[in-house]
């Protein structure tokens, strides 16, 4: 089955690889964030998420952009994906109402300091309109993301979400659940691998939490296109190492390159 990479400027992310590896920044300051981009970096993640949600200064749009463009340099050309994770999904809170988050995001965008910006798709049509508009108007892919971090939903519902990222214009479709038995894991597994082969646009899932760590290492296998590991500091429950993360995806890539022979 032909599963979709992310494409960044027309080249595929990790260079086509399924799962690439992305490592979240979760600092809280300017300096703090260029020095735990700067350890995260030395492990080489195909991509960094600045989780911006964790920055004490969100609410000052020029600082916000002078730590991008300052990571920007830091990352030492690993590309960037920008997330304002809402408290309903599981991020932190912040002084900012939702017209000063797509603000935010349009401003981001314009300054061209990241190559993804991450917005969930539960935030109301106009808003995701505009920072669609804005991201497509730059040159930066969109996530489009649905969390639910007390329940897993049927699998009829997960694939729904995906198709409801994809007709929302998202570039990237991505769902993370709570699972409270393997068959929850199951479940996203075979929504992920379903909306693979039915929709045209990369997908990313993951299941949270130690029952869901299988996931961020066999979801490639699904279609996962991304998988999220910890470079400093986890950004979601169930995150392991870069290290560990690697080393299991190269074991499966091993057993599956034999299982072809």
């Amino acid at each position: 089955m032909p599963f979709h990479p992310i494409a960044l400027k027309g080249q595929p992310l990790a260079q086509g690889r399924l799962p690439a590896v992305c490592a979240p920044l979760v600092a809280a300051t300017h300096d703090a964030l260029l020095a735990q981009a700067r350890q995260v970096v030395a492990a080489r993640p195909d991509l960094l998420e600045w989780r911006v949600d964790f920055f004490q200064q969100i609410g000052a749009t020029p600082a916000v952009l002078a730590a991008a463009g300052a990571l920007r340099q830091v990352a030492q050309g690993i590309p960037i994906l920008f997330t304002r994770r809402s408290s309903r999904e599981g991020g932190q809170a912040i002084p900012l109402d939702e017209a000063q988050v797509v603000a935010l995001y349009q401003a981001v965008c314009a300054a061209e300091v990241a190559d993804l910006v991450d917005f969930e798709m539960a935030n109301a049509e106009a808003d995701v309109a505009r920072v669609r508009e804005a991201a497509r108007r730059h040159g930066v892919a969109l996530v489009l993301s649905f969390h639910d971090f007390q329940r897993t939903p049927p699998a009829a519902e997960l694939v729904a979400r995906f198709a409801q990222a994809a007709a929302l214009g998202a570039d990237v479709a991505k769902v993370a659940v709570m699972p409270a038995a393997m068959a929850d894991v199951h479940a996203l597994l075979g929504a992920t691998l379903q909306a693979s082969a039915q929709l045209e646009i990369p997908v990313v899932s993951m299941a949270m939490g130690p029952l869901g760590a299988v996931s961020r290492l066999c979801g490639g296998a699904f279609g996962s296109a991304l998988t999220f590991a910890v470079g400093a500091a986890a950004s979601a429950p169930g995150q392991m190492p870069i290290a560990d993360v690697r080393a299991g995806l190269a074991v499966l890539a091993r057993a599956a390159g034999a299982a072809g022979t």
